[in-house]
């Protein structure tokens, strides 16, 4: 993959304001520049994103991001776009008319990095336009977030992931990053068996985290429980998970009964509500968000 653009350091200054790499980050995003397959195993915090969006912005091509959280995908691309970068996402959350402006963006160059959802890039309309991209030498890579996905023992299993080989069999000139925070040794081998990475490059970064504590209590009243932490942290920002959409939005209707600046989300939500809740929380201080783990 030729570099064009600016080179490595000057773009992370440029669009990110780093004078320096975290650890391993480097050598992945030069992995990639030398059109190998990568996988890599970091912490949640620890860059994973910064290694295939820095190779979009020097590649001079579009690098395509299969992502399963649309939360994740309108949030990166949001801050990529206030740093001069050109991003975009396609998932359910467009109506067709948004999302027809997009593709035809894609196929335009007009992308540094596109945001797809698994169940998205597996339409043929889709995979045509990206060979079209491939036959005019403007498709950089493929990142593949989440990769953890791909393992059917994990909560987080998705059946679409085992079906992303066929970035390899269609299209198998372009490098493909996959990227996770929780794998362990087992995990890692199935990524790698179910994604034909077997000649990737690997780099599993330390997970310690001196900056996160954990706090685990023994429930005996969940709701005197969350008020009174919340009220320990009065003003501040943060995000209650619950298991079921009901849970939602029982939870966030009491929580606002006792005085929270609380929202729903979840992916049982009209979009337009999802993206107002989501813009809410990034942008106003004090707001807890209740949500499932599509958020």
């Amino acid at each position: 993959m030729p570099k064009a653009g600016p080179n490595l350091a000057e773009a992370l200054r440029r669009y990110w304001g780093y004078h320096e790499f975290r650890p391993k980050q480097e050598n992945v995003i030069r992995s990639l520049l030398a059109a190998h397959d990568t996988c890599v195993v970091m912490p949640t915090g620890g860059g994973k994103s910064l290694c295939y969006q820095l190779p979009a912005v020097v590649s001079g091509k579009t690098v395509v991001v299969v992502s399963p959280l649309i939360a994740l995908m309108q949030d990166q691309v949001s801050a990529l776009r206030e740093a001069g970068v050109r991003a975009a996402f396609l998932n359910s959350s467009l109506s067709a008319e948004e999302a027809g402006s997009v593709e035809r963006g894609l196929l335009a160059s007009e992308y540094d990095l596109l945001y797809v959802a698994p169940e998205r890039l597996m339409m043929p309309r889709f995979l045509q336009q990206l060979e079209r991209l491939q036959a005019s030498a403007r498709l950089a890579l493929f990142a593949i977030d989440e990769a953890h996905c791909v393992s059917q023992w994990g909560h987080d299993f998705r059946p679409e992931y085992r079906q992303l080989t066929i970035l390899h069999e269609r299209f198998p000139e372009v490098p493909r990053i996959a990227l996770t925070a929780t794998a362990d040794a087992p995990t890692r081998r199935e990524i790698v068996e179910r994604l034909s990475l077997e000649s990737a490059h690997q780099f599993v970064a330390s997970f310690d985290r001196p900056n996160i504590c954990y706090r685990v209590v023994e429930k005996d009243d969940a709701r005197r429980q969350l008020k009174d932490f919340l009220g320990a942290h009065k003003g501040a920002s943060g995000i209650v998970y619950c298991l079921s959409r009901r849970k939602v939005e029982e939870t966030a209707a009491w929580l606002v009964e006792q005085g929270v600046a609380a929202l729903p989300y979840h992916a049982g939500m009209e979009a337009d509500t999802r993206a107002l809740h989501q813009a809410r929380f990034q942008r106003e201080d004090g707001i807890v968000m209740v949500a499932t783990i599509a958020f």
